[in-house]
């Protein structure tokens, strides 16, 4: 807690910033050049770990300082006098990025000076001291120092008129792109008939970026003898492209993202509830296989460090594992499907992006906190990255001059409130559907909060009866008609997540008009399959009534 109250009260000048967008080109590098760039970045590579054990002993020694224990006791009302201390502290111990800056000149020596320009020496001070900040401010708890071959692949400058620069020929002169650095000339690959390329080409360049990527297998085109691409990125001034396919919708959508749903009710036009980036599900699984495989690879080639009941034993020092070419070239297929599968995301993340902005130009959800969610659905969040999503949608509303409100979930508590009765009532997560005995539902859960939130109004976030009055009645057939959408998709063989409140695919729905579905029913033989001839929803129950009409 001092730690986060220390880092708080350090500020810094507020700096003007322009609207900044990214253009990605690949380069076309032949094997000699692909060698120098492999040398380079790793002079950069050991030049980053130096300046970074640097800045980790003058952090250890500024925290090890009374002076800093008495910082934190400082009251945080006067926030003044903490920022001072704080200042002081950092200044004295050289922990600033003016002071990484210095330091950094006297670690580019010898062959490292050869290799790096003390402008991109300056550039790697700054995102040492960046990774250093966050663990002073209590936002990590350390630092990562990259491993040779593995973890460092990017180096850019500052500015685009010496050292690392993308030059750009004249029309009359042939219009060609080059990544100039040191003694090299890399062309880069420009297709003038693509539109984004060429509303990029025509902004100001403010600094470029070289990034080394692996490529699908060595034989792939422009892979070097390594494995790997290169590319150059441009960052640029202004806005990003906006492609006329897609169109970008002028009302206000409520969403309700979940760790595997995400459910969509815009103000005017259909409701929607879909399991979110559903396609990467089979790659999921290849990839678990390769896993399992590995760790059989693994066993069969370490059988000492496993008990006789197959568990791992406990050892004081550090395991020193064997590594057979089988494990190794297993580990590269596990690394080439999971790299694929997150460009897939990617892909699936921005569609999913469009299709939101489509419906409306406001968006309206509730802010969540994917690290606890990492915790308790960490398979599901980690295939799906909802926060990268969150974040991908945030972009893409500010570039098309959207708004994104995000609101707190302790002040409106969209899944517990009742818009019937003004009411909270705590639900367990295992309770999908919301049903009031104001007369209000049922109604699935995640739609009626994406409701919710289609209608709150973003200057009160407090929920109140009244504005959801006149709106409830021709919401409420949109909402039970995205419900008769699932009961579709399942009888057509789709499986779907328990949160939807739903019956698996191929499993027995219920009969009953008054049997709730919140369980999935177990399965049953293919002859014994029955589904809703004509599925309604359950009506409201009495008071101490089971389902099934029988009584408490």
């Amino acid at each position: 807690m001092k730690k986060r109250q220390a880092a708080s009260d350090h500020t810094q000048a507020p700096t003007v910033r322009t609207p900044t967008f990214l253009l990605e080109l690949p380069l076309v590098v032949n094997q000699g050049q692909a060698k120098r760039l492999r040398a380079h970045l790793e002079a950069a590579r050991q030049l980053y770990n130096a300046i970074l054990s640097l800045g980790q002993q003058r952090l250890r020694r500024m925290r090890a300082d009374p002076a800093w224990q008495e910082a934190c006791a400082l009251p945080r009302a006067h926030k003044g006098e903490r920022a001072a201390a704080f200042s002081a502290l950092r200044k004295a111990y050289g922990f600033t990025e003016a002071a990484m800056h210095q330091a950094v000149k006297g670690l580019r020596v010898g062959w490292i000076a050869e290799h790096i320009e003390a402008v991109l020496a300056q550039t790697l001070a700054s995102r040492a001291y960046r990774a250093l900040n966050r663990v002073c401010l209590g936002n990590a708890r350390r630092v990562r120092f990259k491993s040779r071959g593995r973890g460092f692949c990017s180096i850019e400058n500052k500015r685009n008129d010496t050292g690392l620069r993308f030059v750009l020929q004249l029309p009359e002169k042939g219009n060609a792109g080059f990544l100039l650095w040191n003694e090299d000339r890399l062309q880069a690959l420009i297709d003038w008939q693509d539109e984004v390329v060429c509303h990029g080409l025509r902004h100001r360049i403010k600094y470029a970026r070289l990034l080394q990527r692996p490529a699908s297998s060595k034989r792939a085109a422009g892979a070097d003898a390594e494995g790997n691409r290169y590319c150059v990125q441009l960052v640029l001034e202004g806005m990003p492209h906006h492609k006329p396919k897609h169109t970008v919708g002028q009302g206000v959508v409520g969403a309700d993202l979940g760790p595997s749903s995400l459910a969509l009710v815009p103000q005017e036009g259909e409701a929607s509830l879909q399991v979110f980036c559903a396609e990467l599900a089979p790659e999921e699984r290849a990839i678990r296989r390769l896993q399992r495989q590995m760790d059989r690879q693994r066993r069969v080639a370490n059988p000492e460090h496993y008990d006789e009941k197959g568990r791992l034993k406990k050892q004081g020092k550090k395991l020193r594992w064997k590594q057979s070419k089988r494990y190794q070239a297993t580990r590269r297929r596990k690394a080439t499907k999971e790299r694929k599968l997150a460009a897939h995301r990617k892909s699936l993340h921005g569609r999913k992006v469009h299709e939101v902005m489509a419906l409306g130009k406001t968006i309206i959800l509730e802010k969540i906190s994917y690290k606890a969610w990492q915790k308790r659905f960490g398979t599901s969040v980690g295939l799906r990255a909802p926060g990268m999503f969150v974040a991908f949608l945030r972009r893409t509303v500010a570039s098309t001059g959207g708004t994104l409100v995000e609101v707190s979930t302790r002040t409106t508590a969209l899944s517990q409130w009742c818009h019937g009765c003004g009411t909270k009532v705590k639900k367990p997560l295992s309770q999908r559907w919301h049903q009031c005995e104001c007369g209000i539902g049922p109604i699935q859960r995640d739609l009626y909060s994406a409701f919710l939130a289609a209608y709150l109004d973003p200057t009160d976030p407090l929920p109140s009866c009244a504005q959801y009055a006149s709106y409830w009645e021709g919401a409420e057939a949109r909402l039970r008609a995205a419900h008769e959408c699932l009961i579709q998709r399942a009888r057509e063989g789709q499986v779907l997540p328990q949160s939807f409140g739903l019956t698996r695919a191929g499993a027995r729905l219920p009969k009953s008009p008054g049997e709730l579905p919140l369980e999935p029913a177990l399965h049953l033989q293919d002859e014994e399959l029955e589904a809703w001839a004509d599925p309604m929803e359950p009506p409201l129950l009495e008071h101490g009534e089971l389902s099934g009409g029988a009584l408490l």
